[in-house]
């Protein structure tokens, strides 16, 4: 199998009280999980496109087989978007604090770290249905916030409204916070600071303004 489900790097009770364990281990081993094995599923007759990475694949997602494109957008995108979520978690008070140039950069682009966080939220609560928020590095190196459906990351060219480098991401689909807060996703979100690992997310900020 090219993909397989990653694991926690941390235990799956260590975000609490903002993520609960029982809603960790549903959606990474039940729902990510799926994921991984759906795309593997979709991928067994195309042996060139297993071979790509997950982000290699979510970039060149118009160009996959139009037969399985579908079934590769929604499951890859879910791997990919879960991989994520994950690293740029970690345990109250062990996420540190974002860099200074990350800091910097949050400041030009919104005002302020209180602004952001409002514009940020504004972005998850106003994703009708399922789907995720997203802060983002343009290709020009401006930070922005945007948010897409279902699985679909920025990371799909021809699919997303904003294609850039996304380092920061939060999944406001109900099964990743419904048992613990039912239909408050704002409380889900307002929690969700807590747990956010600014030093992963400041190393994907350093790698993409690189790459820019």
């Amino acid at each position: 199998m090219p993909f397989t489900l990653p694991e926690l790097p941390y235990a799956e009770n260590a975000l609490e009280p903002a993520i609960d364990a029982k809603t960790m281990n549903i959606h990474r081993t039940k729902h990510h999980k799926a994921y991984v094995d759906n795309l593997n599923k979709a991928l067994e007759a195309h042996p060139d496109w297993a071979k790509k990475s997950i982000e290699q694949i979510c970039a060149e997602i118009t160009q996959v087989p139009e037969p399985i494109r579908g079934a590769v957008r929604n499951n890859g995108g879910g791997h990919y978007n879960h991989s994520m979520f994950w690293q740029i978690m970690a345990p109250k008070g062990s996420g540190g604090a974002p860099s200074a140039a990350l800091a910097a950069a949050i400041e030009k682009s919104f005002g302020s770290m209180d602004a952001f966080k409002s514009q940020f939220a504004d972005a998850g609560m106003k994703r009708f249905g399922s789907g995720w928020a997203w802060l983002v590095v343009k290709p020009d190196g401006v930070l922005a916030i945007t948010s897409t459906p279902n699985q679909d990351n920025p990371l799909m060219k021809g699919v997303a409204d904003v294609v850039a480098a996304p380092i920061l991401g939060v999944d406001v689909w109900e099964h990743a916070y419904y048992l613990h807060y039912q239909n408050r996703r704002a409380d889900y979100l307002a929690a969700w600071w807590d747990v956010v690992n600014w030093n992963e997310v400041s190393r994907r900020f350093d790698a993409a303004a690189r790459k820019g």
